[in-house]
């Protein structure tokens, strides 16, 4: 049952702790649950604590989904010098909203300049020299960044003192397990309990629910399962607004995940005919939805000159 689930795609969200990589609990998770191989989405340093998604099987292919929802986090930060609480506010409205990144010279990635949304940033306690903040952001933020900005800003320096991830798109804390309790569960699961390990694997729509979706009609789905992509004549039904560019999720009749792509066209503008969506990933076993069209049949080969009537 276990390995039935783990197969269909599912996930853990990890409550990772200060201290390891959030690839080191990755490898952790996958050799608890004696997988070859195992993922995570949206990578937090090691001093940072919190939601961490890690998942095995066909719900590695989500990773892009995953990545475009929001993240939250509390924080401290510790300010360099004194600060007057309306100072102090008046900072924090003008840092929500689009703002300016550059990625800390520590961070894994190219450092270059880029925007990045705080959705809200809200101030929870100001004891100097420290505040604490909860900061709903774009994925791809650095805390450290805004930290270190909010304290230019104000002029008088600052840094992120401690930092822990309290929710990724619809996940939170409360969600997340240790690694103690999936190492538990695993123990149950050897001795016949396998309810505890189960209670602990999300499945994998929980992820591709939170996007538009489309139901697709027979033929669609079996182009679909094959690598097409999905053309205006295919859809059955539309759950959900998109604009070009969104995610979209890509459903059989029943309801199943056949594919995730990008929408080329908004769905309150649908056209008669054309393409709608570009599939990017394939979730379904193609065997499942045999081809429901035929190759045509090649153009017969002129007769060779044996076969020329005599004249």
């Amino acid at each position: 049952m276990v390995l039935d689930r783990l197969k269909a795609g599912s996930f853990l969200l990890v409550d990772k702790p200060r201290g390891p990589s959030s690839h080191q609990v990755t490898a952790w998770v996958r050799d608890l649950l004696r997988l070859p191989s195992a993922g995570h989405a949206g990578t937090l340093d090691p001093h940072v604590s919190g939601v961490l998604w890690v998942g095995f099987g066909p719900s590695l292919k989500l990773l892009p989904l995953l990545l475009e929802f929001p993240k939250r986090y509390v924080g401290v930060v510790t300010f360099h010098g004194p600060v007057e609480p309306p100072a102090l506010s008046r900072a924090i409205e003008e840092f929500t909203g689009p703002v300016y990144q550059t990625p800390p010279v520590r961070s894994a990635v190219r450092r270059r300049r880029r925007i990045r949304t705080i959705h809200r940033l809200t101030l929870l306690d100001h004891r100097p020299p420290n505040v604490l903040l909860d900061a709903v952001v774009d994925s791809g933020t650095y805390i450290r960044s805004l930290a270190v900005d909010l304290g230019d800003a104000l002029g008088v320096g600052a840094h992120l003192a401690e930092l822990r991830r309290t929710g990724t798109g619809p996940f939170t804390e409360a969600e997340a397990v240790p690694i103690s309790r999936v190492a538990d569960a695993v123990v149950a699961a050897d001795a016949g309990e396998p309810a505890p390990l189960l209670a602990l694997l999300h499945p994998i729509e929980e992820v591709w629910r939170e996007f538009p979706r489309i139901r697709v009609k027979p033929g669609a789905a079996a182009a679909l399962a094959h690598g097409a992509d999905l053309a205006r004549g295919g859809i059955r039904s539309v759950e959900g607004r998109f604009a070009v560019g969104a995610s979209v999720a890509l459903l059989d009749e029943e309801g199943r995940l056949l594919a995730v792509g990008t929408a080329l066209r908004d769905s309150e503008h649908l056209p008669g005919t054309g393409w709608v969506i570009d599939a990017t990933r394939v979730f379904t076993d193609a065997t499942r939805y045999p081809p429901t069209w035929r190759k045509a049949a090649s153009p017969k080969a002129p007769p060779a000159a044996s076969e020329l009537p005599s004249t």
